[in-house]
């Protein structure tokens, strides 16, 4: 190799590197842009804890009558007490509802019920009336709907 080809190699070389640094500038810069997107906060997918907002307040305001026993926002997980009415002290419920997704979805929730009756003075297991189930999450789903359209309305 010459004198010459050798540095015509070296200014070919350094051109190539000159190119592509540019490339990689320009690509860069179009990342710090400070005009972002800003997020519809009444979309149905509201993730400021693990699960869906809407869904977790709606299950914190439909059992608010009754004692918790466990709560957990990033597991989605509610668990209450045993609870009595006091119209009907001989029978008492315990719930749990857990949120399966991030979405507003009716699939992403489930509403298991525990039912006890007194017999002589010993608590015994009763069925739940599967109505009484689906009208907890039907009241559930309601009001997390709600709660998605006084947000959207708010804005």
């Amino acid at each position: 190799m010459t004198a010459s080809t050798s540095s015509q190699a070296s200014i070919l070389g350094t051109a190539a590197r000159a190119g592509f640094l540019a490339i990689a500038a320009l690509s860069l810069a179009a990342c710090g842009g400070k005009d972002r997107p800003k997020g519809d906060m009444a979309a149905s997918k509201v993730t400021t804890i693990g699960v869906n907002s809407y869904l977790w307040r709606a299950s914190l305001e439909a059992l608010s009558f009754m004692p918790l026993l466990q709560t957990d926002s990033n597991g989605g997980v509610i668990v209450t007490d045993w609870y009595a009415n006091p119209n009907n002290p001989n029978e008492r419920m315990k719930v749990s509802v857990t949120i399966l997704d991030q979405d507003l979805r009716a699939d992403a929730l489930r509403v298991a019920a525990s039912r006890q009756v007194n017999q002589g003075g010993n608590w015994v297991g009763a069925p739940v009336a599967a109505a009484s189930v689906q009208k907890l999450e039907d009241v559930i789903l309601t009001r997390a709907r709600d709660l998605r359209r006084q947000a959207s309305a708010g804005k």
